[in-house]
């Protein structure tokens, strides 16, 4: 029984991810629930279970719905973070392994942009067409990092060196679509860079075509992604603060 992932963008630039195998379905971070509800009821898919990375309204809004709709689901959660996902059904800390559709999944601590923030790697999913998967949420973005907001540089640092050393096919599944304004501010940076320049126009073709450009992929990001590059947390630091404040010309 093979599985497959799905990419469902929803409002302004939320991607929530559709892992599916046989006739169910796991959501990761629902940001709204009609769009998943009529997704899944469209394919007369049953929802076994909910991911979340963290406990931002754009990643929780839609489970309690979800639950209502099928409320025999599990809510696979950080323990750490009850008060502010408290329907979760699963609690769960960096350094576990649960079970999910009949796969092993590894919970990762990569707090940083959340105080409790968690992703969810599977190495192994079984169908020929997806490779290892990560559920990363807020924390790595294709091009970029999640903003800091409860955490430390030196959280998101040790977060994303962690997620380097991840298998290069590792498909990275983050829960926005901000990779182009990610590679603009990048490029501005390193112009000269030619690997990094060509990304970014192959994603300005995708994105002006109404496509996607998720998931990325570790291997990707090792190339191209100027956080996963920076030496140190200070150099993290440098760069989150710039990109913070910057606005293209």
């Amino acid at each position: 029984m093979h599985s497959s992932l799905h990419a469902l963008p929803v409002l302004q630039d939320n991607v929530i991810w559709i892992w599916v195998r046989g006739a169910e379905a796991v959501v990761i971070d629902p940001a709204v629930a009609p769009p998943v509800r009529a997704w899944l009821e469209e394919r007369q898919l049953s929802l076994a279970a909910v991911l979340q990375t963290h406990h931002h309204a754009d990643h929780i809004g839609g489970t309690p719905e979800l639950l209502q709709r099928w409320p025999e689901a599990q809510v696979i959660a950080s323990a750490d973070d009850r008060e502010r996902i408290p329907f979760q059904t699963m609690p769960v800390r960096g350094g576990d392994h649960v079970t999910v559709l009949g796969e092993t999944v590894e919970v990762l601590d990569v707090a940083a942009h959340t105080r409790t923030h968690i992703a969810f790697f599977l190495p192994n999913p079984e169908g020929a067409e997806i490779g290892p998967l990560l559920f990363c949420g807020d924390t790595l973005f294709s091009g970029g990092c999640g903003r800091l907001f409860e955490g430390s540089a030196e959280q998101m640092h040790q977060a994303l060196q962690n997620l380097a050393e991840l298998p290069e096919a590792t498909q990275v599944c983050c829960a926005h679509e901000y990779t182009e304004a990610n590679l603009q501010w990048a490029v501005a940076q390193q112009p000269n860079n030619t690997v990094l320049v060509e990304r970014y126009r192959e994603v300005r073709s995708l994105r002006a075509k109404g496509k996607l450009s998720l998931p990325s992929s570790i291997g990707v990001e090792r190339r191209t992604n100027l956080f996963m590059q920076a030496s140190s947390a200070a150099e993290l630091g440098v760069l989150r603060s710039h990109k913070d404040q910057w606005r293209p010309v």
